[in-house]
């Protein structure tokens, strides 16, 4: 959410930040960009008209090409990030397997939690 009403949050800090902060304050621009993709999406399910459809799915796939580039500096920076990712996704694709499931859902197949159904396909 915007933080317009806070009189400090766009105010630059009178030192740099350290590597540690630094590493803070990506996992926190992660965490908007995420938010942001979430907020679009949910604005795109929410209309039927087209025209915005196509500019907000458009504007949450630009950031989740901030996502991307905002992992790829956090693994630069942190030197490890990458190994605790390969051990997520090991860990997801031996449990698939385990139940039979493929890598990745089929390109229709759609993830339910408990009784919890999509609404309509996208």
């Amino acid at each position: 959410m915007p933080d317009f009403f806070n009189p400090f949050s766009g105010t630059v800090p009178d030192r740099k930040l350290t590597k540690e902060e630094l590493i803070r304050v990506v996992r926190l621009d992660i965490a908007g960009e995420l938010e942001a993709i979430h907020g679009y999406m949910a604005h795109v399910d929410a209309t039927d008209n087209e025209l915005a459809k196509g500019v907000l799915t458009d504007i949450a796939n630009e950031e989740r090409v901030h996502v991307g580039e905002l992992l790829r500096l956090l693994s630069i920076l942190t030197g490890d990030e990458d190994e605790y990712y390969k051990k997520g996704t090991l860990e997801v694709d031996t449990l698939a397997g385990k139940l039979g499931a493929a890598s990745a859902p089929a390109a229709k197949e759609e993830a339910t939690i408990g009784s919890l159904k999509p609404l309509k396909e996208a």
